[in-house]
C-alpha cells in the first residue's frame, strides 16, 4: 500500500484526509509541525507530501525549499488559506507540484494525490537527450557534461515531454497534461512558473539548450550557438 506524508497542524482536517486517502488505498502518517515531518520524510521514502503553508514553527514553503535543497524531488501538494494568485506562484516557485485552497473538497485531493503518485510508476531507465543535455527520469536529474542539477516531478514530466519533441512546439494543454494529469488541477500561470525555473537550472549546467516560447501556442527545446546559457 502506497504511504503520504500529511503535514497539517489541525488535528480534525489531517485526520479527514487521511481517512480519505484511506478509502482509496493510501496509508497517510500525520505530522503536525516541521520539526516532526523533517525526521518523517528521513525514515521514510513517502510517495507523496502534503504540506500546510502555515505551521506552528514555521511557513510550510520554507519547509519545502529546505527538502528541495537537499535533493528530496518527493511530489508535493500544499495546501493553503491563501488564494491570491502571488501566493500560488510562490508555492510553484518552492518547488510545490500542485496547490490546493482551503476549503476543497476531498475528492478532489484525493484525485490530485493520485495523479502525483502516477508519475513515478510512468517514468523508465531510459536518459532522454537533445543536444547537450541528458535528463535521468530515475535520478530526476539533468546533466550537461559534468554538471547536474536535480529536477522537480512536475519539471522532469516537463523537460521530458519536450526532448521527445525534438525541437517542435508542444502545446500548452499537452504541457500542462504531462506535468499535472488533470485538466482542472492546473494553477494559473503553472506552467509559466515551470517553465521559469526550468530555465534557471538549465543556466545553472551551463548549457547551449534553451526553452523556446511561441506565444500563445506552446514551448519546446532549442539548441544555440554561442556561449552557454548563463
Amino acid at each position: 500500500m502506497s504511504r503520504v506524508a500529511i503535514v497539517e497542524d489541525h488535528a480534525r482536517l489531517a485526520d479527514m484526509v487521511s481517512q480519505a486517502l484511506m478509502r482509496v488505498g493510501i496509508e497517510a502518517d500525520q505530522f503536525r509541525n516541521i520539526s516532526g515531518a523533517t525526521y518523517g520524510v528521513r525514515q521514510l521514502d513517502y510517495a507523496v507530501l502534503i504540506i500546510d503553508r502555515s505551521l506552528p514553527d514555521g511557513d510550510g514553503l520554507s519547509f519545502l525549499r529546505a527538502l528541495r535543497a537537499a535533493g528530496r524531488m518527493t511530489p508535493c501538494l500544499m495546501l493553503t488559506a491563501r488564494d491570491a494568485l502571488h501566493d500560488r506562484v510562490d508555492g510553484l516557485e518552492s518547488g510545490a507540484d500542485d496547490y490546493v485552497t482551503k476549503p476543497f473538497e476531498m475528492s478532489e485531493l484525493v484525485a490530485r494525490v493520485r495523479t502525483l503518485m502516477r508519475r513515478p510508476a510512468a517514468l523508465t531507465a531510459l536518459v532522454a537527450s537533445f543536444a547537450d543535455i541528458a535528463v535521468d527520469p530515475l535520478q530526476r536529474e539533468m546533466r550537461c557534461g559534468a554538471r547536474s542539477v536535480q529536477l522537480a516531478p512536475a519539471e522532469l514530466q516537463i523537460m521530458l515531454c519536450l526532448i521527445e519533441a525534438a525541437g517542435r512546439t508542444v502545446r500548452h494543454a499537452a504541457l500542462e497534461h504531462a506535468a499535472w494529469g488533470l485538466a482542472d488541477a492546473v494553477t494559473p500561470n503553472a506552467l509559466e512558473v515551470t517553465v521559469h525555473r526550468l530555465r534557471k537550472k538549465l543556466a545553472s549546467i551551463d548549457t547551449r539548450t534553451r526553452l523556446t516560447n511561441l506565444r500563445g501556442v506552446g514551448f519546446a527545446v532549442e539548441e544555440v550557438s554561442g556561449p552557454p546559457q548563463r
